[in-house]
């Protein structure tokens, strides 16, 4: 793990775009598809074979990517009976205030909490609250800018309690939170919304909410628009650097395209293994310190 410098700028996050200066990732020892959802159930059916070796390298290529730009990669400690542990974006969601530690939905994954606590606590990372209302994943949780979030709730993963718990402490802190409906076979809002600069927003607008569209463009948000087909292959799921710098995936052709001809850098690296297991750069990766924008 690496070593913690409490004398810097604060944990936590008030945006999804700040310059990215620490992440926590979780190595993909136990890691192997199941049917988590309809991305990794349809992988299942398919005549693809999951290559453990080939994950190892993706993760390393993109711990690698990390750390080229500059940010500090920590390390959740992995837990056998956690095969979905790798995608670290799940069991914690990154606030202004610190961690807020999330309870996953399926069985699979509930006792993600044990290791995300222990990080946090010996990394001595604030834990600020604890889900306690149902079930939420940090992979429904959106930070629009600061002072503005959105839940996706798909009850299949997200359920409304624990949206609604999360939302009243986002808003006795005077933030603005929507909660958003999104089908199930979606898994989280984020494989539909990514928000990727100040003001800059990829939506998958075939299948997002004609209210959620206008919530973004009435805040003066761009939308780069990605197909449903490549959506449903987390071809919106990527993560923002800061400084005009983004991580994304090979396979997310029309948004890392839509992304360079805006002058951001994309780091693409191949996170197949990963993307058709359900979750892609985002999901993989939860932001421990950006810097604040607001």
């Amino acid at each position: 793990m690496t070593e913690v410098d409490t004398n810097e700028m604060p944990w936590g996050a008030d945006s999804e775009y700040g310059r990215l200066h620490d992440v926590l990732l979780c190595p993909p020892d136990n890691y192997r598809w199941l049917p988590t959802s309809a991305i990794s159930k349809a992988t299942l059916e398919s005549d693809r074979s999951f290559d453990k070796r080939a994950a190892v390298a993706q993760h390393a290529e993109m711990v690698s990517a990390y750390e080229s730009a500059g940010v500090r990669v920590h390390f959740l400690e992995p837990d056998p009976a956690l095969p979905y542990q790798v995608f670290a974006r799940d069991s914690s969601v990154a606030t202004p205030e610190g961690a807020v530690v999330t309870q996953m939905h399926q069985q699979w994954r509930r006792g993600e909490y044990a290791p995300v606590i222990r990080f946090y606590q010996e990394a001595g990372i604030r834990i600020h609250r604890m889900i306690t209302a149902a079930a939420i994943e940090g992979g429904d949780v959106v930070i629009v800018e600061p002072g503005k979030m959105v839940i996706g709730n798909g009850e299949e993963r997200t359920q409304v309690q624990a949206a609604r718990q999360l939302a009243g402490w986002m808003e006795e802190l005077g933030w603005e939170v929507r909660i958003e409906m999104i089908p199930s076979q979606f898994i989280h809002i984020d494989v539909l919304l990514a928000i990727l600069a100040p003001k800059l927003a990829a939506v998958c607008v075939e299948v997002a909410g004609q209210g959620l569209l206008r919530w973004l463009t009435d805040a003066g948000f761009e939308i780069l628009e990605v197909p449903m087909s490549e959506a449903f292959a987390l071809g919106v799921n990527a993560i923002s650097l800061g400084d005009d710098r983004a991580l994304s995936a090979e396979y997310s052709k029309s948004l890392n395209e839509q992304l360079r001809a805006r002058g951001i850098e994309v780091y693409d690296p191949d996170l197949s293994m990963f993307t058709l297991g359900g979750g892609g750069a985002h999901c993989l990766a939860q932001a421990l310190r950006r810097e604040r924008v607001a």
